[in-house]
């Protein structure tokens, strides 16, 4: 596996052939990129010569090129060779062409046999490409996909892109499959949209993975999410409710949390439980239960036995969550039994289902820095949006469009989202421009989601960095900006920082996670035009974010080439400092100190005689 990933990371950085950069095609759409980690699961199964399905290694991929609604070859073969990553065909309804990577697990392994090394492997392989990708698709065996969901929704902490966990009933190359269009659709969602979540697509359904649970083991409809809206449906469109996203509202950088506390289990409540069997399930080492009680969170009210047992076990500093049994619905200490759970240390899970209730144990008590006060308090907090928070707004709440909307003569909920989705990005791009915080915070409060994009792809945050205010910048990240979003030019907000030379904000986005996203050769060009013309302070700019001074534009010149030819002592010796290579050879196997001898740019020329 190790080979494949490294093949895939140099698909990403090898963007010169011949001096021409691969990614550079006159007329050609933006791409978004994909990373598919197959685990295994029935959708790549394929039938052996007894007609059972089983999965076979290295074939999914090989497979998947020939079928061409999956891949376009043509357009693959002469972008990136025969044996480059595989690229879905143009859709007229989506702005980017989707090009995407296979990483095969080895062994491929069935959903069942899932462990926590499994997640804590799966999220360690996202994070080591999370720069070089726009989103992840994690292909999954059915039986316990909601747990590897849930559990990664808490392990990627500050999460600004998009992971998709999916899979089938069916594998996707028998004749009638449910896994053809959830993988399909799953590629098109994570190539195009900014929904910073762990999801779970299903059956035309993108979900937040914390929130699903397996229904059905016979049926394209085998999942659900039973106590949260759907965030996106796929009909003839897509249609994402931007509003139910949760984003990381937190100055903080994608980090993976890759240790579990593995002493955690699930109790299922039964009538007629005995208190030695529940006393038996709190034996050390056990640290946290999940206790899946009868409806709204009830036990036996006259079992003093079972209530001891779980006093008893709370003490000892054992975490017990109290969750419903039901499919839907929440529990409460409305009835006299839960508040008897309650008061005996119990604490409660509202909606929580036992997937994500178990996994948040096993994320939560494996943070050695939390007091057990703080682990219990987290519990009953909504970390990546797994617990209902009151009531879900809907279009129909937000006065403003109903005001615009009943002087148009507008009432289908259709045409109130396309209304919302005019009005919020010119009133927050005008709030930006004005440097009114409140302005933004009360938009938010009314329904806008803060990273709506406008006609040309770009959301409050490229224009906060355009114009350079800080205190606009950081607002709009801890109400949970994206800092990934490309407009239509393919300019993310990082673009904007760099180009209007704002350092400062260059280095808060990066605390948010920004990257360089466009290949070394474009970014070499753009930098040695700023050595041309004398610019140190774009230099540094590129500096500031990550950018190695000693890039190559599609000639194979860095930016010291440029000083040299141009006679811009200040670059030079600014390059110098910071570590630019001098040594380097050009297309024309000439060193900088090679042009500076045949331009006459004797100021550089004097410099550069100590790195000869």
């Amino acid at each position: 596996m190790n080979s494949t990933r490294d093949k895939v990371k140099e698909r990403r950085h090898s963007n010169c052939v011949n001096g021409t950069c691969k990614e550079i095609s006159a007329g050609r759409s933006m791409e978004g990129k994909v990373l598919v980690l197959y685990t295994g699961g029935t959708i790549g199964m394929i039938r052996n010569e007894n007609q059972a399905l089983v999965p076979f290694p290295n074939v999914f991929v090989k497979k998947l090129r020939l079928y061409p609604h999956m891949h376009d070859r043509e357009y693959a073969e002469e972008t990136y060779g025969p044996m480059g990553p595989l690229v879905l065909p143009v859709s007229e309804n989506n702005s980017r062409r989707v090009v995407y990577s296979v990483i095969e697990y080895s062994p491929l392994c069935d959903s069942s046999n899932m462990t926590m090394d499994d997640w804590i492997r799966i999220a360690k392989d996202i994070k080591q490409s999370y720069e070089y990708f726009d989103g992840f698709i994690v292909l999954h065996g059915t039986d316990t996909l909601s747990y590897t969901a849930s559990a990664l929704s808490y392990m990627l902490e500050a999460l600004g892109k998009i992971v998709i966990v999916t899979g089938s009933q069916v594998p996707i190359f028998e004749a009638r499959s449910d896994g053809m269009d959830n993988f399909l659709t799953s590629l098109i969602i994570a190539a195009n949209y900014s929904i910073p979540e762990v999801c779970v697509f299903f059956n035309k359904k993108l979900m937040r993975g914390n929130r699903t649970i397996k229904t059905a083991a016979s049926s394209f409809e085998a999942f659900d999410s039973p106590n949260f809206p759907p965030l996106a449906k796929a009909e003839i469109n897509i249609e994402v409710n931007y509003r139910l996203i949760f984003r990381p509202c937190n100055i903080e950088k994608f980090n993976v949390h890759s240790s579990l506390n593995r002493n955690v289990g699930l109790l299922r409540l039964f009538p007629g439980i005995t208190s030695d069997l529940i006393k038996a399930f709190f034996q050390s080492p056990i640290e946290g239960v999940v206790l899946q009680t009868y409806g709204a969170g009830n036990v036996p009210a006259n079992r003093k036995d079972i209530m001891d047992e779980f006093r008893a076990a709370t003490e000892r500093g054992v975490i017990i969550v109290n969750v419903t049994q039901c499919n839907s619905g929440t529990v409460s200490s409305l009835y006299e039994p839960a508040k008897l759970l309650e008061d005996a240390g119990v604490i409660m899970g509202f909606d929580l289902t036992p997937e994500a209730a178990l996994t948040k144990l096993a994320y939560v008590l494996s943070k050695k820095d939390w007091s057990i006060e703080m682990k219990k308090d987290s519990i009953q907090i909504n970390l990546r949006g797994e617990l209902s928070n009151g009531k879900v707004s809907t279009i129909q709440d937000l006065d403003l469009v109903e005001a615009v909307a009943s002087s148009l003569r507008i009432s289908s909920a259709k045409e109130l989202q396309e209304l919302g989705s005019i009005l919020f990005p010119a009133m927050l791009n005008a709030a930006v421009l004005r440097r009114d915080v409140k302005k933004l915070e009360s938009l938010k409060r009314c329904g806008a989601d803060i990273s709506q994009q406008n006609a040309d792809g770009r959301t409050a945050l490229h224009i906060a960095c355009r114009e350079g205010d800080l205190k606009i910048v950081q607002s709009l990240l801890k109400m949970g900006a994206s800092v990934h979003i490309q407009d239509r030019f393919g300019r993310t907000p990082l673009t904007e920082a760099i180009e209007n030379d704002h350092h400062e904000i260059i280095k808060i986005l990066l605390q948010c996670g920004a990257h360089l996203h466009e290949y070394a050769c474009l970014i070499g060009e753009k930098m040695c035009v700023a050595a041309a013309t004398g610019s140190v302070r774009r230099l540094k700019s590129f500096q500031i974010a990550g950018a190695d001074l000693s890039v190559t534009n599609l000639i194979g010149m860095t930016p010291l080439h440029f000083a040299a030819i141009y006679d811009k002592l200040s670059v030079a010796i600014f390059l110098l400092e910071n570590g630019a290579n001098a040594s380097i050879t050009d297309k024309t196997n000439c060193t900088p100190f090679d042009l500076a001898v045949m331009t006459k740019s004797n100021r550089v020329l004097e410099h550069l005689r100590a790195y000869e």
